[in-house]
């Protein structure tokens, strides 16, 4: 018996042991904070890289750490990835390799508490995505369309037999009190007496007679009409080519008001030709994704920035097989005949963007804010001033003027005759 009650102590004792451990194992993952979690997730640039439900730089931080109870070592993780990976750790080497071997910086910086507060944030948001996910339950649009019941069908038939039998009736009614007004003599009905006092309906067009008699009247109608429809013709053919105020509808969003005016990202960023070539230049994608190869991905006007370059933000590859141009429209149109160089207005003159294109940090979507007519250029050019003073365009012509007067040989190179916009326009 007695060693009976010593097996019974040490297995009792073992089983207590394993108890404490499993407590302190949860209660060392239930420690963290989410709130100062997210502080920290925030604080720390990890929202650049990651996302709690989709996959962007870097995994889907949601199911891969709600999935992955080892909390030691997503610690180790996070405070040098690459040293797990050159120690040969094998979930390691798998992340690694499926994000295109793409190395996460270490946050040696970040305590143990503070790793311990980002999962508890991590696995709180996921769960409340989770949750929200199942109480949505299926898309109410995924039921099948039955069709109309034969019922509504039928009801719709009647519906317009009844109708059509009404108006008919009116129209019977309408005839009948027509014939009955017209034989009793109570319509109104101009006439006149005749010599033999017979009745003669009178003249509907009298008035209007009398009025083409009237030769100093019509003179005036038609002078009028003359100088309507010239003043119109005039009107017309001076806004011809004239589209201010144009705004079309463009195949992507962009709005100017958020990225220039709230995100305060300068006009050459995206548009660098103003500043070194004739025109202005419509961006690339490339440009683009810059930003939003991690930024509002789920757009689905981001999403069309996608497919125009085949790229799919799950694997983060481009397939060239998949790639299109966007349909962009133009908005600024100038005549074949009419030359205008960026350049020299923006980088030259110093011309600020807003000059010809208006408030374009305020738009949504952008439109020809100016004519863009030649009296319009011409009235800028009279009231513009120039800064010659540290101008080297300026003190280049400056110069050339200077050997002009002394007598010297002056070539068109001197005079900016060998430039690529003089010939290629």
């Amino acid at each position: 018996m007695s060693s009976i009650s010593l097996i019974f102590k040490q297995f009792s004792k073992s089983v207590l042991l394993l108890a404490c451990f499993a407590v302190w194992g949860v209660s060392a993952k239930a420690q963290g904070d989410p709130a100062k979690g997210e502080a920290t997730f925030k604080s720390a640039g990890c929202t650049s890289c990651h996302k709690i439900d989709v996959r962007s730089t870097g995994p889907a931080l949601g199911p891969l750490i709600s999935s992955d109870t080892n909390d030691k070592w997503l610690t180790a993780w996070i405070h040098n990835s690459q040293a797990l990976v050159q120690a040969g750790d094998p979930k390691a080497k798998k992340i690694f390799d499926d994000y295109a071997q793409t190395v996460m910086p270490p946050y040696p910086q970040l305590s143990d508490g503070d790793v311990a507060d980002i999962l508890a944030y991590v696995r709180a948001d996921w769960k409340k995505l989770e949750e929200a996910k199942a109480k949505a339950g299926p898309v109410a649009g995924a039921a099948v369309d039955q069709g109309p019941s034969s019922v509504t069908v039928y009801i719709l038939i009647a519906i317009v037999v009844i109708a059509f039998i009404i108006i008919l009736v009116l129209n019977r009614i309408i005839s009948a009190l027509e014939r009955l007004l017209s034989s009793k003599r109570l319509l109104p009905v101009e006439e006149t007496l005749a010599a033999d006092g017979s009745v003669v309906l009178a003249d509907k067009y009298v008035f209007l007679r009398k009025i083409l008699k009237n030769k100093k009247l019509v003179f005036f109608i038609l002078l009028c009409g003359t100088v309507a429809m010239g003043s119109l013709t005039w009107v017309t053919l001076w806004n011809t080519n004239v589209h201010q105020g144009y705004q079309p509808v463009q195949p992507i969003k962009y709005s100017h008001e958020l990225h220039a005016g709230v995100m305060k990202i300068e006009c050459q960023y995206c548009h660098s030709g103003a500043f070194k070539s004739k025109n202005a230049s419509i961006p690339s994608l490339n440009v683009c994704m810059n930003c939003h190869k991690s930024v509002k991905t789920e757009s689905p006007e981001i999403h069309k920035i996608y497919d125009a370059l085949g790229y799919d933000p799950g694997t983060q590859k481009y397939d060239e097989k998949k790639a299109k141009p966007i349909q962009w429209v133009r908005i600024h149109n100038l005549p074949d005949f009419a030359y205008f160089n960026h350049s020299q207005h923006t980088t030259v003159g110093g011309i600020k963007c807003q000059t010809c294109h208006g408030p374009v940090e305020t738009m949504k979507e952008v439109y020809q804010y100016s004519p863009l007519t030649m009296k319009w250029c011409i009235q800028c050019h009279k009231r513009t001033d120039i800064n010659i003073k540290g101008n080297g365009y300026y003190e280049n012509m400056l110069a050339v003027h200077d050997l002009i007067k002394k007598g010297a040989k002056v070539t068109p190179a001197q005079l900016g005759g060998i430039e690529c916009g003089k010939c290629h326009y």
